[in-house]
């Protein structure tokens, strides 16, 4: 419908989830976009971090940032250097679409060395455990006394949940078990006050898991 009235669709996309479900551009996205630091980068609170930004071929040339292509040399050998360079400040000055003022450089590598270590199947592995741990998470937590699911729209692995008692109070006494606690919404959106929002990745194990549930019971007992 958006095509049919000459409207570009963008997509914002968690990495990881697209080990799981088809690409956007099969489903008719444009653009997609996301951050990605849960491919290889740690956690940073306030950055550096590293954002992709892809689109369908016609749109390239409009695209920020820096693009590497493959070539080869004088002798055959596959290299890659790079390329669409004319959309760079250094030849189109102020009508340029690239304007590279800081060095993403060593986010981008990792990035690079995490997919390519783990590979397709790795990756699908990473999300499908993600999904699964998240799931298992919110069941436990779902089933304490004084917590509730607000939502039962579908999850990859963050979920939200409703306390009877302050998300401050839960994270503080989470905290003083080395636990780091799940994100105050209410500091966010006023009306969703003691709701709290958690993400479970592949690293979790299920004891940690079990543990947090088992913490969180006697806090709001």
């Amino acid at each position: 419908m958006a095509h049919e009235k000459g409207v570009k669709i963008a997509v914002s996309v968690d990495p990881i989830a697209m080990g799981l479900f088809k690409p956007p551009g099969l489903l008719g996205a444009d653009i997609v976009v996301g951050e990605g630091q849960a491919m290889g980068n740690a956690l940073s609170y306030g950055g550096p971090y590293v954002g992709f930004f892809a689109t369908r071929i016609e749109f390239v040339r409009q695209l920020p940032g820096r693009i590497v292509g493959v070539t080869h040399d004088a002798k055959g050998k596959k290299g890659y250097c790079l390329t669409l360079q004319t959309r760079e400040q250094h030849i189109k000055r102020e009508r340029a679409t690239s304007n590279i003022c800081t060095n993403e450089s060593l986010n981008a590598l990792a990035a690079l060395f995490y997919m390519a270590t783990l590979g397709k199947e790795g990756l699908a592995e990473a999300a499908r455990q993600s999904a699964q741990k998240a799931h298992y998470l919110q069941k436990e937590l779902s089933r304490l006394p004084g917590v509730s699911v607000p939502w039962s729209s579908p999850f990859f692995k963050e979920f939200a949940l409703k306390f009877n008692k302050s998300p401050k109070e839960i994270n503080e006494k989470l905290f003083k078990e080395k636990i780091i606690g799940g994100l105050d919404l209410g500091r966010y959106i006023p009306e969703l006050q003691n709701y709290l929002l958690f993400c479970v990745t592949e690293k979790r194990t299920k004891a940690e898991m079990d543990r947090l549930v088992s913490v969180i019971s006697n806090i709001i007992k």
